[in-house]
């Protein structure tokens, strides 16, 4: 595959600290702007500001996973943690279910692959984790844009 297939999962606590970030610096802003000759104004308002501030720095650092294929490779990346497969060792998928959803990818022979965990512990998992908000149907057409047949489709099953 030549071409570059990429699904970046929506992060939900990422956008909810974003928005809230930014809603607490207008609300201190705005604190500040209805009476700034009285101290108890202008202390909430630079208060509501650096919290706002600093939820929006936290929620710009949170990493939302990706999945990609690209010149015959599958690839996952979440922060500094990337799982590189080559293409032709895929044989099937499946999305686990969940409150938080993960992938799992299964070889030629249907057994499913393993993976180092993501806080470098030594024990190992078959599944990729996604995020909450990430809808399995996205998931399911990007695996077949990708050309990646799901497990109860697969040969090997």
């Amino acid at each position: 595959m030549s071409e570059t297939v990429r699904l970046v999962c929506p992060a939900g606590r990422k956008h909810v600290e974003l928005w809230a970030g930014y809603a607490l610096v207008a609300l201190g802003a705005v604190a500040v702007a209805v009476d700034p000759s009285h101290w108890a104004n202008v202390t909430l308002g630079v208060l509501l500001v650096l919290v706002g501030a600093a939820l929006a720095v936290h929620g710009h650092m949170i990493k939302s996973p990706v999945l990609e294929v690209s010149d015959g490779e599958f690839r996952y990346e979440r922060g500094r943690y990337i799982v590189r497969v080559p293409f032709h060792d895929i044989g099937s998928y499946h999305v686990l279910p969940g409150r938080i959803r993960s992938l799992g990818l299964c070889d030629t022979a249907g057994r499913p692959k393993r993976f180092p965990s993501l806080q470098n512990r030594r024990t190992s998992r078959a599944y990729l984790p996604l995020t909450g908000m990430t809808s399995p149907a996205k998931v399911e057409s990007f695996m077949a844009v990708a050309g990646i047949p799901p497990r109860k489709r697969s040969l090997t099953s």
